[in-house]
C-alpha cells in the first residue's frame, strides 16, 4: 500500500499540466555559461534522497533522456561526462531540499564527491508534488541549471497514459534547456 501511495504522489507531481489548473515550472541557470560546450551527461543518484519506485523513476529518466538526446546530448553510464544530472522530488511529505554552495558562489557543486572547498548547505522547504532537476558542470564542480515543477494534482486514471503524461510534464520543464545566448 505504501508503494501505491508513493506512486500516486509522484504521478500527481508530474501531471498538473494534464489538468485544467496547470503545472507551474520555472528554471534558472548560471549566467555566462556556454551550454554549447556540453555534449554528454551522466545521472547521479544520491542514496540519502527519496526517489519514486523504480518503474516511475525509469519513466522520468527515460523522458528526460529522450528530450536531451533530441537536443544533441549523449548519456554516458560511467566515466567522464560534461554534466551531472540529478533530480529530487518531495514524494510523501514536505521536506527540506539541500543544495551546496561555497561562501562566494550561489551555484556550486560540493560535498557529494569530495569536491568543493568547505561547502555550506543552502536549504529550503519543498512541498509535496515538487520535482527539482539539476545539472552540474562536472569539470567546474558547479551547478549550471535548475528546473522546478510544482503542483500536486490528480494523476491520470488510465495507467497506460503514464509515460505520455510524464513526457508532457518533462517537455514543459525542459522547454528552455539548454539556455541560449538570447535567454
Amino acid at each position: 500500500m505504501k508503494a501505491r501511495n508513493l506512486a500516486f504522489i509522484v504521478v500527481a507531481l508530474l501531471f498538473g499540466a494534464a489538468t485544467g489548473v496547470g503545472q507551474q515550472v520555472r528554471s534558472n541557470y548560471r549566467e555566462g555559461t556556454d551550454f554549447s560546450k556540453y555534449k554528454t551527461y551522466r545521472w547521479v543518484k544520491l542514496e540519502e534522497l527519496e526517489y519514486p519506485k523504480d518503474d516511475v523513476d525509469q519513466k522520468i529518466r527515460h523522458s528526460i533522456d529522450a528530450i536531451l538526446s533530441a537536443r544533441g546530448f549523449t548519456r554516458v553510464e560511467e566515466g567522464d561526462a560534461d554534466l551531472l544530472a540529478m533530480y529530487q522530488a518531495a514524494l510523501s511529505q514536505t521536506r527540506e531540499w539541500n543544495a551546496y554552495r561555497t561562501a562566494n558562489e550561489f551555484w556550486d557543486y560540493g560535498g557529494w564527491y569530495g569536491w568543493g572547498g568547505g561547502p555550506r548547505v543552502r536549504s529550503q522547504i519543498i512541498n509535496i508534488g515538487t520535482l527539482n532537476l539539476d545539472f552540474y558542470d562536472r569539470g567546474l564542480k558547479k551547478q549550471v541549471w535548475r528546473g522546478e515543477a510544482t503542483k500536486t494534482l490528480n494523476p491520470p486514471k488510465n495507467p497506460l497514459k503514464l509515460q505520455a503524461k510524464i513526457d508532457k510534464a518533462m517537455r514543459k520543464l525542459l522547454r528552455n534547456f539548454p539556455p541560449t545566448a538570447n535567454d
